[in-house]
């Protein structure tokens, strides 16, 4: 059922995608009293799921889930439509348009795909805002993961600035953004009551975007260890430890934080261990043994338990400014990335995925904040990777067009042909390296 869920996600998003991008072709087609052959979702070699027409264009849904298209008259495009193209040209066909009318027709998905992911991030921080902790309220500062322990961090630092820019939202994907995509070199951090500067060795870049890496984490807050909940039947609950303990010892040795303690009992698998506490303003303890795997089956209060959650609210007015801001920075972090792997500052089988890695990025639950957020990244990641120049794309009829409209003539119809053809291999090498790079993560 969950892998039902993730998918069905993919295909939602996919197909709304897909058909408002093939609507900013149709639009600006029909303005221009264009004839629109076809409009349909996902492709339909040799037969489609379901179609019907009205007037002169025929809708419909193929059964091969990979894109979807319009076929507009007159135009040498993935269809390979020879016949047409033999003829003398109609008044209402694409090659009989001005190049100006042509180009925005060809823009015309590109521009809807920009437009909407503005649009569905403005209304994401409408609907639920932006809910963080601020850094400041960390007041225990963090508790650092192995990688973050690597680059330099120490328990209970509390990050000051990353690349010269200050870190306000305590959220450690803004710290790996800042070394992967902006490839910041030095962080400053308080600790011990002193600010020290962190050089970062730029080897990180690679390391953090390594496929492998993708769901570490670098550190999280600092929080004190209070039991929220005791698992029946495991040691803890037979030793007699509560809900509400906190636990302040192991084995003699002093504690005060979650990660001190989890640090402390690594590795005592199966083994004896003195665990003192407070309840209720009065110190104990108590023995217990160890599970096989080494833990004592207590689980922590959340930190939503130790710190006030920012929350930052936006009214219709804002919302919109605050979506485009949102996409714009996006689409700069992804053109940052694409120049880092482009330098080998990023590894590019560590940095492609399919539709599986696509897939998995939405999970197993249907959360609608993640669905919407991820659609938006998506609709803009469509419109960078249409407007490739490469033909069979809607940036390889742009070149064309362009080229057109400085020299005064249009690319011969034989070359057209021959350059989709080109361009659709390309394009499905592409589709077969991103998702057999899938296909051997998932086989490893």
């Amino acid at each position: 059922m969950e892998v039902v869920i993730a998918i069905g996600q993919l295909i939602l998003s996919l197909s709304i995608l897909v058909v408002l991008h093939e609507f900013g072709h149709f639009l600006p087609a029909r303005l221009f009293n264009t004839k629109v052959e076809k409009f349909y979702l996902f492709f339909d070699p040799w037969f489609s799921l379901f179609k019907f027409k009205k007037g002169d264009t025929e809708y419909g849904i193929g059964w091969l889930p990979l894109g979807g298209y319009v076929k507009i008259a007159g135009m040498i495009d993935e269809s390979f439509d020879k016949e047409q193209m033999k003829q003398e040209p109609k008044e209402w066909e694409f090659r009989s348009k001005p190049a100006w009318q042509r180009l925005i027709i060809m823009l015309g998905g590109i521009t809807v795909n920009v437009i909407l992911g503005f649009i569905i991030f403005g209304m994401v921080k409408f609907v639920w805002g932006d809910n963080y902790l601020a850094s400041q309220d960390a007041i225990y500062g963090i508790h650092a993961d192995s990688l973050g322990l690597e680059i330099g961090l120490e328990h209970g630092d509390k990050i000051k600035s990353l690349g010269g820019e200050p870190f306000d939202n305590f959220n450690d994907a803004f710290l790996m953004q800042a070394i992967v995509i902006d490839g910041a070199t030095e962080m400053v951090v308080e600790r011990k009551g002193q600010e020290k500067s962190i050089d970062i060795d730029p080897k990180f870049s690679q390391i953090l975007s390594a496929y492998e890496n993708k769901d570490e984490s670098l550190f999280g807050p600092r929080m004190p260890f209070v039991i929220g909940r005791v698992v029946e039947g495991y040691p803890a609950e037979k030793a007699g430890l509560m809900a509400n303990d906190s636990i302040i010892g192991l084995d003699s040795i002093s504690l005060s934080y979650y990660d001190e303690f989890k640090a402390l009992i690594a590795g005592k698998d199966s083994t004896e261990v003195l665990v003192s506490y407070v309840r209720d303003g009065v110190p104990g303890s108590t023995t217990l043994t160890t599970t096989s795997a080494g833990n004592i089956g207590v689980q922590s209060y959340g930190y939503d338990r130790y710190f006030k959650l920012s929350t930052k609210e936006y009214s219709l007015g804002e919302a919109i400014p605050a979506g485009v801001n949102a996409g714009v920075n996006f689409l700069g972090s992804q053109l940052k990335a694409y120049k880092r792997i482009a330098n080998n500052d990023i590894k590019l089988k560590d940095s492609v995925g399919g539709f599986y890695s696509i897939t998995k990025m939405f999970g197993s639950k249907w959360i609608w904040l993640k669905f919407w957020t991820l659609t938006a990244s998506l609709s803009l990641i469509l419109a960078i990777m249409n407007l490739l120049p490469i033909p069979a794309l809607d940036g390889g009829h742009v070149m064309f067009l362009i080229y057109e409209i400085i020299t005064g003539r249009p690319p011969s119809d034989k070359f057209m042909e021959i350059a989709n053809v080109f361009g659709l291999i390309v394009v499905l090498a592409l589709m077969i390296l991103v998702n057999g790079l899938d296909f051997m993560r998932g086989c490893m």
